[in-house]
């Protein structure tokens, strides 16, 4: 880990996105997403009234952008005999996706679509593997302004060496096990599922490996180029789960790449959360503008989360500067989801058109700073915006702790100054503040607070 950290630090100027016409990716992307809410269940009817529960409950008039469908949308008999286009469920969209993204678009909103860099998607559809630029094309035709690319079924002439071995039954149908991961592989059970399948996939990649390098990136490559192609500029989203350290070559490829495996399963996982804070925590110095780390679609909204929870998930992704997509339906969310979903401070933060860095972690807090810990992950949080300086603490532990910000240590602000500060979650302004700031923080909760020059 020591060498995965020491990587971290001497990448700190890396960060330098693809351009896109228009600004497109440029800031993280803000929207809603079918999977966590549907998963394969989808259809036109559901995907339109997500779009105006957005509208109806205000997410619009807050800057949510994109729309998305993800897997499932198609045929799951194949592409067309002879033009080879994907072809959609017309049962499941009646309209076809050119009928329902037009629907979209009339409401003022941009429309996503999913694929994946394999022979079948993760739902074992048709994908998109060798098919890139009719692909890209029929989406470009279609009206599709943002793709989700996953990494399901690639061929075994495809494969990287693989590495090492980690547990995850929930990507057993997806066709990836390399032939040195075998049942007779020891695990390493990373989630504690019941039926342990050995799987060749990391939580984190293996230190002094060049990934740009690899056969992964450069499916992902391919499609990128076929994107480029069109006359239509669609925001490429790269889902390849973190395997092979996509922030190191995803900024010249995609406008956002996925850090990790999925942030659930079918339940809302709190500990899944926090293990994907940890992660995100050494990657800031890898994003920017145009290239963002993407910790995976939002899950509130569908239950086993507290409300200090929900503060902790919503504020730390944008103050990392996620992409956010909303995972549920939207029309059951509380009022007290809507109001952390739509908070203006962290949103200003999130879509700052002058600072493109995430906030990052200056003070781990309980352990050693750089301590990869899954459980415990950074606590002290900053960043620098139009509006001042963002500073979070997050408490991972079950009972309240005590947590104060000592200005000296944060690196945006002035030890000798005093400061205006003001708590973002109740907008309560805390008058004056100089030296240190002290509050006692909830368990699980994220204290964040904006810091303005007097």
């Amino acid at each position: 880990m020591a060498a995965i950290v020491a990587t971290a630090l001497a990448a700190l100027p890396f960060a330098s996105g693809l351009e896109l016409p228009n600004e497109v990716g440029k800031l993280p992307a803000l929207g809603w997403n079918s999977w966590n809410a549907y998963y394969c269940d989808i259809n036109q009817e559901k995907i339109l009234e997500a779009a105006n529960s957005m509208v109806d409950r205000g997410f619009k008039d807050a800057g949510y952008t994109y729309i998305n469908s993800d897997d499932c949308w198609s045929r799951m008999d194949g592409r067309d005999p002879e033009t080879h286009e994907l072809r959609p469920n017309m049962t499941k969209f009646p309209d076809g996706i050119k009928g329902t993204a037009d629907q979209i678009h009339d409401m003022g909103f941009k429309f996503g679509i999913y694929s994946s860099a394999g022979t079948k998607t993760c739902g074992e559809y048709p994908a998109s593997l060798g098919y890139e630029a009719i692909d890209a094309a029929t989406f470009a035709s279609w009206g599709v302004d943002y793709l989700k690319y996953d990494n399901c079924f690639p061929p075994e002439y495809w494969y990287d060496d693989c590495l090492s071995c980690e547990v995850d039954p929930s990507f057993s149908p997806i066709g990836i096990v390399n032939g040195s991961c075998t049942n007779s592989t020891p695990p390493v059970d990373h989630y504690s599922y019941d039926r342990p399948i050995p799987f060749c996939a990391l939580e984190w990649p293996v230190d002094g490996v060049n990934y740009t390098a690899k056969y992964t990136a450069l499916r992902f490559r391919i499609m990128q180029e076929a994107l480029l192609a069109q006359n239509r500029t669609i925001l490429y989203s790269l889902c390849e789960w973190g395997v092979d350290q996509p922030w190191r070559w995803g900024n010249q490829t995609g406008s956002s790449w996925r850090i990790s495996n999925d942030i659930a399963f079918g339940d809302t996982s709190w500990p899944r959360i926090v293990e994907i804070i940890n992660m995100n925590s050494f990657l800031s110095p890898f994003a920017d503008f145009y290239g963002h780390n993407d910790a995976d679609m939002l899950t509130i909204g569908n239950g086993n989360l507290t409300s200090a929870e929900i503060r902790t998930h919503f504020g730390l992704w944008a103050l990392m500067k996620s992409p956010i997509l909303i995972g549920t339906v939207v029309a059951n969310l509380t009022d007290e989801e809507v109001s952390v979903l739509q908070n203006k401070m962290l949103l200003s933060f999130h879509q700052d058109p002058v600072f493109g860095k995430p906030a990052a972690p200056y003070k781990w807090g309980a352990n050693p700073d750089w301590t990869f810990n899954n459980t415990v992950p950074a606590q002290y949080w900053s960043g620098a915006s139009s509006n001042g300086t963002m500073v979070a603490m997050f408490n991972p532990f079950n009972e309240t702790r005590s947590m104060e910000v000592y200005f000296s240590e944060v690196p945006q602000l002035d030890a000798t100054s005093s400061y205006e500060v003001v708590n973002v979650w109740d907008m309560s302004n805390m008058g004056s503040c100089e030296g240190s700031v002290n509050m006692d923080v909830e368990a699980h909760d994220t204290a964040i607070l904006l810091f303005t020059d007097l």
